[in-house]
């Protein structure tokens, strides 16, 4: 096969593995569950350098700020928690299979809690649901549908008393996804938008933003609010 039929291959490669994706995908939730029943973790975000790198950042921020209650809306497989120094953790996500791993990892911390969290049928007036800071750590754009994407933002920002922490892109993709499971959105534009009441406190840029040197890169940086 020479050069040319083989550049031509690429993206006939690239459009076959889209299309089977679409066709195997039923929304980001199922997505979730369905991966974590079957044996998968959370993702390379919550593991080795890039795990260390979050637990670093958010591990000052919880000392420096005297930050007593965090809450995290998509705490996954419990990974990214094991190298958390938090006071006092609820951990909220989609899949009762990733709750129920949490659950079983920490159940012995009575200073760690787990739930379900459906953004669809999540209705807290009350604000039963709420902490000092709430994170939203490698989940954004993993929210493909837009109604989805927004609650969660909105959910987000209403359980906060003092700080959020978003660790995601953000920027509007405009070529389609090659994973079916990721949708990347501005955020920030929505926040700006919608979300009253608050400031950018701080950005961290991400200490490895690409893959470099063996190292897996990400395309994530934190972002840090502060309730205005």
């Amino acid at each position: 096969m020479g050069i040319r039929s083989k550049l031509l291959e690429i993206p006939f490669i690239k459009n076959w593995k889209r299309n089977r994706e679409k066709k195997k995908f039923k929304g980001s939730e199922l997505y979730w569950e369905e991966r974590y029943q079957q044996g998968d973790n959370s993702g390379s975000g919550s593991y080795d350098h890039l795990a260390e790198h979050k637990a670093d950042v958010i591990n000052d921020f919880v000392a420096k700020n005297n930050i007593k209650t965090v809450m995290e809306f998509g705490c996954g497989d419990g990974n990214q928690l094991k190298i958390a120094k938090y006071p006092e953790y609820v951990g909220l996500d989609v899949s009762p299979t990733a709750v129920k791993m949490c659950y079983n990892q920490f159940k012995a911390d009575k200073s760690k809690s787990f739930y379900v969290y459906n953004s669809m049928a999540f209705h807290d007036n009350a604000r039963f649901f709420h902490a000092d800071l709430t994170m939203s750590l490698d989940v954004l754009y993993h929210l493909v549908e837009r109604d989805i994407f927004e609650n969660y933002l909105l959910h987000l920002f209403a359980a906060a008393d003092k700080y959020v922490i978003i660790y995601a892109s953000d920027y509007n993709q405009t070529e389609e996804p090659v994973h079916q499971h990721e949708n990347r959105r501005s955020f920030t534009d929505f926040v700006n938008k919608n979300i009253k009441g608050w400031k950018l406190k701080e950005l961290i840029k991400n200490k490895y933003p690409k893959t470099e040197n063996g190292l897996i890169g990400s395309y994530s940086d934190f972002y840090i609010y502060e309730k205005a």
